[in-house]
């Protein structure tokens, strides 16, 4: 049988291949890729199709037809309800259909490809002045095809409406090869135009036959998105087929094109963020404010928000933004919203009008599908019950209901989204692991559909049914109407090739759970995941899928790394998400099948640049450099590595051993042998060897100390990280000479035990032992055992020396993210690593925390440069900006990842990616800097990226201030 499989498998593709101009694949990480959406669903594909044009899809239609085999259309699998999962031919529109065809500012409409990503519509728009109006939170990254496909809304419909309200013309085909071109209206026979006569004569009969149901069948509430919307159908309402088909799943049409309405955009925004103190009371406000004609009305509460800034005092907080045609218009908007809110009850307010403020808020709300997944205990919770909606002056009483009835099953959940909508969203603590939590899930699946019909309500709000609510929508709509979806399907898909399983006949609600496949119990690793229980599985399980590491552009005024390797090279499997699918399908063993030695991780895993973004960016907190050190060592364990884990991986030893020979290695790296030792090394032959210092840090430290011992003040413990010790000696020295001017006393610590936890003396011999490390180079080859010694040695040293509360300063980022992160996480079992993970501190911090009254030198200059990706991630940057604008260094720093990223950017074969990182942003903000400005890479890998990719070099800050201060000691 699994020899039948393969072989149809093999013709299936063949044949797709030899008719479809895109790409085609069947390959196991390609399917493995496509598995899941944001749903709780997997399904596991035959192939998948990128096709260029509409010609390719319905060449693909054709073969998939002659084949039996049914079709998914998909977009950037966003869907939380299962519907962009199939288990035939996938249709990525992603990569190709992605054009805006035209846009018409006059007429205020676009035509679009099914891949356009609604970002990319709406900067054209903007352009003119206008806007798409829906605007999910997946904004950046979802497309058009997939807002149409499930008529997606966001936050903005109170103003706008949903996507049907949005959609002009739509331009389809069907699963049997048929050309739609569905608009509204009639034609002479009082049918809807643009349809085969098949369809014409079809759909007429359907509606005529039933006009009493479509008229009395449907709940009136703006958030209605459950089931096929056939009412659109009626006369009355203008046979408006292109509406019918909005929000069909993928089920009744695959499109090709749509032209789609744009709404003028108001020329300001001001957000007023009103206190309420409980949610229930911010739900029955919601309703209240819609006569002032908002934007926006959402609702968050404390649990979920947090300790944000800029909140008023309050439980819960209604967002409501107001519109003008100038700042001072939007704000008096505001104002008199805020006033009006007050008398009803408020617990406070802010009218928020600086940009940065409003994208702050903004994007917790926006990241709140993916930070809803951990509870505040670290539980994790799931979708499911995502987005139904309510008639909106029935969502106080509602949401009561709600928190019973979820304690009643005994679950937990953050409710938060479109108040003004009557629409939450909400992410439930089920256990979807075990059969008893997944015969609760059930149960209450079909308590709350029950308890959303008494309220009036939907059982989607937003995001349709797909597998996730299909199965409850006779509660809602009754069978008589349900069986007239079916009759529908049946009419557009007599050979059910599109996206079974959905709306209609649909999957059980408790069938494809993605979690039924992977291990039952927690499988061996290195890492100690903490914030998992010390489960690589649950580790993986982090990622939803709301895929923000598919972001291909920086939001402006955005600090954020995540993904650089996706943004360069546009693929899925280098995007966070990816790679975490395909971590979870290796775990599975179905798809990918040879576990940690699989060669499908490793390469999606090959061009992550550990840059630790995604453990700050990703909502969930994602940690793919974690998991890639994970795998490697899993992977490569017992066999032999690739020369750049010898060469780069082992870095401090070489250059220890290396340093005695410095002049003479410097000399031999400018000869022709250093071609042949960089391709003996793994070495990318288009990078310079960097240079050896002459005089490591340590040396000079030791020689200067000797000389002048230092004078009293706080001692701050040093460390002399291999970079700094070894390639930029000049940042130890200048970083000496700013802790001194400061009044503390820096020392470095010796390289073994002293008695009692002494401090180093200056007649201590000379660097006769192996220097410290913090062991990142180790961790970012996989050589965790290596990593865990060099790590437990340092803690040897370390541990007497911080007992007395004295601060570890660190001015490499990424050894200072090691130590903070990756030492504790791989040392779960020694108490003594928290401890010294807490000591860490950066050059600013220390400053800050231990110098607070010190003033550095002003130099009132501006700024251009990268902060580092590690210590965006890892540290914060916060007391840097505060350091930098008291020194009078004025402007911002740029986001993303330099590209050199410690080895990544050395390794043969990754060079025209790191290049490709490196322009995302950091080179453009440093050309585009004015003469004069300094330029600022705190990480060596970012100032050697400068090197050898800019005209302009970078310095430490230390450096900078330093300079300032007068010479330095020789």
């Amino acid at each position: 049988m699994a020899d039948r499989t393969e072989t149809e498998k093999r013709d299936l593709t063949k044949d797709l291949a030899a008719a479809v101009r895109g790409e085609v694949s069947s390959a196991a990480a390609d399917r493995a890729l496509m598995t899941m959406d944001a749903s709780n669903y997997r399904r596991v594909p035959r192939a998948v199709v990128a096709p260029r044009d509409a010609e390719d899809v319905a060449a693909a239609l054709r073969v998939c037809r002659e084949h039996g085999v049914p079709v998914v259309p998909r977009g950037a699998g966003t869907s939380i309800a299962g519907q962009a999962t199939g288990v035939g031919v996938v249709l990525d529109f992603t990569r190709h259909m992605r054009r805006i065809v035209s846009l018409d500012p006059a007429a205020r409409t676009a035509v679009v490809e099914p891949g356009v990503i609604l970002d990319d519509l709406r900067a054209a728009a903007g352009a003119h002045g206008l806007t798409f109006g829906p605007d999910p939170s997946t904004h950046s990254r979802c497309t058009l095809g997939g807002m149409i496909g499930n008529n997606s809304c966001g936050s903005h419909s109170v103003a706008w409406g949903t996507t049907a309200d949005s959609v002009r013309e739509l331009e389809l085909l069907t699963y049997g090869g048929e050309r739609v071109r569905a608009g509204r209206g009639t034609g002479p026979t009082g049918a809807p135009t643009g349809l085969p006569p098949r369809l014409r004569d079809g759909v007429k009969s359907l509606v005529d036959a039933e006009l009493a149901l479509l008229r009395t069948g449907y709940p009136d509430l703006p958030r209605r998105i459950s089931g096929y919307a056939l009412d659109a159908l009626l006369p009355e309402r203008g046979t408006d087929l292109a509406r019918a088909l909005t929000g069909s799943e993928g089920t009744l049409g695959v499109l090709t094109e749509a032209t789609v309405r744009l709404v003028e955009t108001p020329a300001a925004r001001v957000l007023a963020v009103l206190g309420y103190p409980d949610e229930s009371a911010a739900a029955e406000a919601a309703h209240t404010l819609l006569p002032h004609k908002p934007m926006t009305v959402e609702g968050m509460a404390a649990d979920l928000v947090g300790s944000a800034a800029g909140l008023p005092e309050g439980g819960a907080w209604l967002f409501v933004e107001t519109g003008g045609a100038s700042p001072a218009e939007a704000a008096a908007r505001a104002e008199a919203l805020c006033r009006a809110a007050a008398a009803d009850g408020t617990t406070g307010h802010a009218v928020v009008t600086d940009p940065a403020g409003q994208r702050a808020l903004w994007r917790i709300r926006e990241d709140a599908s993916g930070t809803a997944t951990r509870m505040p205990d670290g539980s994790e919770a799931w979708p499911g019950w995502e987005d139904c909606a309510v008639p909106p002056a029935r969502l106080g009483p509602y949401l009561r209901d709600f928190r019973a009835l979820l304690a009643q099953h005994g679950l937990r959940g953050t409710p938060y989204g479109h108040f003004g909508d009557g629409c939450i969203h909400i992410r439930i603590d089920f256990d979807l692991l075990t059969p008893p939590g997944i015969r609760r899930f059930r149960d209450f699946s079909h308590d709350l559909a029950d308890l959303v019909v008494a309220h009036g309500g939907s059982l989607s709000g937003e995001h349709g049914d797909g597998q996730a609510r299909a199965e409850l929508l006779p509660k809602m709509y009754g069978p008589e109407l349900v069986g007239l979806f079916g009759r529908f399907k049946d009419l557009w898909d007599p050979a059910a090739g599109l996206n079974p399983g959905m709306l209609v006949r649909p999957d059980r609600l408790d069938d494809n759970l993605r979690f039924a496949p992977l291990p039952g119990r927690p499988v061996p690793v290195e890492f100690g995941y903490p914030h998992d229980n010390g489960d690589f599985s649950a580790a993986v399980r982090r990622c939803v899928g709301v895929a923000k590491c598919r972001n291909e552009k920086t939001a402006a005024g955005s600090a954020d790394v995540m993904c650089p390797s996706f943004r360069a090279t546009g693929e899925e499997q280098h995007s966070t998400r990816g790679r975490a699918r395909l971590l979870h399908e290796m775990l599975a063993g179905e798809v990918i099948t040879d576990g940690w030695r699989s060669p499908e991780v490793h390469d999606a895993l090959d061009l992550c640049l550990s840059c630790k973004g995604c453990r700050s960016d990703c909502p969930v907190g994602v940690d793919m450099a974690t998991y890639k050190a994970e795998f490697l060592h899993h992977h490569y364990e017992g066999r032999l590595r690739p020369a750049a884990h010898y060469s780069m991986g082992r870095l401090p030893q070489w250059l220890h051993a290396a340093a005695p020979a410095a002049p003479a290695v410097n000399a031999l790296a400018r000869t022709p042998l250093a071609a042949v030792a960089k391709r003996l090394a793994g070495v990318a032959p288009e990078r310079p060897l960097p240079a050896l210092a002459t005089e490591t840090f340590t040396r000079w430290w030791w020689r200067r100390r000797r000389a002048a011992p230092p004078a009293d003040g706080r001692t701050v413990l040093l460390w002399p990280d291999t970079f700094t010790n070894h390639l930029s000696p000049q940042v130890g020295r200048a970083a000496v000479r700013v802790l001194e001017a400061a009044g503390l006393r820096p020392l470095l610590p010796p390289t073994a035990p002293l008695p009692g936890g002494a401090l180093p003396q200056p007649a201590l011999p000379r660097l006769r032992r192996p220097p410290l490390c913090c062991g990142l180079t180790y961790v970012s080859t996989g050589q965790l055992d290596r990593a865990r010694a060099v790590m437990r040695r340092t803690l040897d040293v370390l541990t007497p020396l911080l007992a007395a509360g004295r601060p570890l300063v660190v001015l490499e980022p990424s050894c200072a993210a090691a130590l903070r992160t990756d030492l504790p996480e791989l040392l779960a079992d020694d108490p003594r690593a928290p401890r010294l993970a807490a000591s860490v501190r950066t050059f600013a911090q220390t400053l800050e925390d231990f110098a607070p009254d010190w003033r550095p030198p002003r130099l009132d200059r501006p700024v251009a440069g990268q902060t580092h990706c590690h210590q965006h991630a890892v540290l914060g940057d916060a007391a840097d900006r505060r350091l930098r604008e008291r020194a009078g260094l004025t402007g911002q720093l740029s986001g993303g990842c330099c590209g050199l990223a410690g080895n990544f950017g050395f390794e043969r074969g990754h060079y025209d990616i790191s290049v490709a990182c490196a322009e995302d942003q950091l080179l453009p903000a440093v050309r585009q800097s004015a003469p004069g400005t300094e330029i600022l890479a705190d990480g060596f890998s970012c100032r050697t990226q400068l090197d050898h990719l800019g005209d302009r070099p970078a310095r430490h800050l230390a450096e900078v201030l330093a300079e300032a201060l007068g010479a330095a000691d020789a």
